[in-house]
C-alpha cells in the first residue's frame, strides 16, 4: 500500500494545477480498477483541511462535504476513519475550526482528558482546557 501527501489530496480536490491534478485522477482510476488503496493520514487530512480553508479559502461546508465524498471512495484508507467520519458529520452544527475538531476527537478516542492549548477559542470547546 502506498500514501497519499496532502499536496496531492489538494491538487485531486482543486485541480488547479492540471497536470498534477490528471496525474493523481489517472493514479486513483488505475487503482480502482487494480482495487489498490492509498493511505492517507490523519495528518494530511488535517493539512488538507488547513490548506483548503486558508489559502484556497473554500467554504467550509464545502470542505466537510469534499471529505465525506472521499471517505466514500473506495481507493482511499483513511487512519481512524470513525474519528474523521464522526468530525465531519458533527461539523456542520460545531463551528469550531475543523483542526480542533479532529484533535479533539483524535485524543478522546486516545483516552485523554484533556488537550491544553493557549487558543482560546479552541478551550471554548469540551475537550480542550487553557493554559493560561
Amino acid at each position: 500500500m502506498k500514501g497519499l501527501d496532502t499536496n496531492a489530496l489538494v491538487r485531486f480536490l482543486v485541480r488547479d494545477d492540471e497536470v498534477q491534478a490528471e496525474a493523481v485522477h489517472r493514479v486513483l482510476r488505475k487503482a480502482e480498477q487494480g482495487r489498490e488503496v492509498f493511505f492517507v493520514p490523519l495528518l494530511v487530512v488535517l493539512e488538507t483541511c488547513w490548506v483548503l480553508d486558508a489559502v484556497y479559502e473554500i467554504p467550509r461546508d464545502e470542505i466537510i462535504d469534499a471529505f465525506m465524498m472521499l471517505l466514500l471512495m473506495p481507493t482511499l484508507r483513511f487512519e481512524a476513519p470513525s474519528v474523521l467520519q464522526r468530525v465531519m458529520a458533527r461539523a456542520k452544527d460545531i463551528p469550531s475550526d475543523l483542526a480542533d475538531l479532529l484533535i479533539a476527537d483524535s485524543a478522546r478516542q486516545s483516552g485523554c482528558e484533556s488537550v491544553l492549548s493557549f487558543d482560546k477559542r479552541a478551550a471554548k470547546q469540551g475537550v480542550f482546557e487553557a493554559l493560561l
